[in-house]
């Protein structure tokens, strides 16, 4: 009995070390390039969408790639194929993606987007589709400070026009930038309160204390002062519904919240169709009438 008690123990031990050294790779799937559908921005053209390639730099020296998608515009005009004016500023959208795959996966969703009309940037993290390096948490944090600075310092984007959206994974670096930026406004789509918790649900044989990875966004969501929008849909087979009702009700106001009955994890803007869509520019509107002014704390940020 205890040669069997002993060889099972052991089993546990080494699985538990497995997983403490490989964490990251049970939190990230990667696409490197060149996986993925790396023709569509010819193919998006044909849509009235442009796709401009965006490298630019992390703070610890990493080249990050990107797509800056805008409507196609009438060189002689001046128009938006939507007939709004190319030269109004509106809302600019600085996506940040779930775990999985790379920007190329996302395109569908895109030329919705850009109808509002908004402007997208979203960006692949270290170690995704072009970008440099291996992905972690602080890896993801650092990233999403480069394409923020890359917005508002290489393009001259004002950070009042700047929507952050941030899907599943990409919850926790557009929540934790939030609390550091004036952005206009958040967006957190089917997006949890902390790796713990979602370990918890996916893994409850495994003591939390062991991960390394926090992504605790409930114990930040609380500092995001801009207007917060979150969606989730309560048939999520990956993210509980109930974790995204919890970041919600821990965020301050002003904050609203989208159900998508019958939406799979990643089938919300599938699922609500048109609702979802007129919900992104309802609060795009809200965010860009608040015009959030930089506070003298935040100049004064170091980050």
């Amino acid at each position: 009995m205890w040669s069997a008690v002993r060889v099972v123990l052991l089993v546990v031990v080494i699985m538990l070390a497995i997983m403490w050294l490989f964490e990251e790779r049970l939190i990230f799937f990667p696409s490197r390039y060149p996986e993925g559908r790396w023709d569509l921005p010819q193919i998006a053209r044909r849509q009235g969408v442009v796709i401009e390639d965006c490298y630019f730099q992390t703070s610890d020296g990493l080249k990050l790639h990107g797509w800056y998608c805008q409507g196609r515009t009438d060189d002689q005009t001046g128009q938006r194929d939507d007939g709004k004016s190319a030269s109004l500023p509106g809302a600019v959208l600085l996506w940040f993606h779930g775990n999985a795959g790379n920007i190329t996966d996302r395109y569908e969703q895109i030329p919705d987007l850009v109808g509002l009309p908004a402007d997208v940037f979203i960006i692949d993290y270290r170690g995704y589709g072009r970008s440099e390096g291996r992905p972690s948490e602080a890896g993801l944090y650092l990233d999403a400070q480069a394409a923020w600075d890359y917005l508002t310092q290489q393009r001259g984007v004002g950070a009042e026009r700047i929507v952050i959206f941030g899907k599943s994974v990409g919850g926790a670096p557009a929540i934790e930038l939030a609390t550091h930026v004036d952005a206009a406004g958040l967006i957190a789509e089917s997006t949890f309160t902390s790796v713990r918790d979602m370990a918890a649900q996916l893994y409850p044989f495994l003591p939390r204390f062991m991960l390394r990875t926090k992504m605790d966004s409930l114990s930040r969501i609380g500092q995001v002062r801009c207007p917060k929008l979150f969606i989730h849909g309560p048939a999520d087979e990956i993210v509980p519904y109930g974790l995204g009702r919890k970041l919600f009700d821990a965020a301050s106001e002003p904050k609203a919240f989208l159900d998508v009955p019958g939406a799979g994890h990643n089938e919300t803007h599938l699922v609500a169709g048109p609702a979802y869509t007129q919900r992104f520019r309802q609060f795009l509107a809200q965010c860009l009438a608040s015009g959030v002014q930089p506070s003298a704390e935040r100049a004064n940020d170091p980050r």
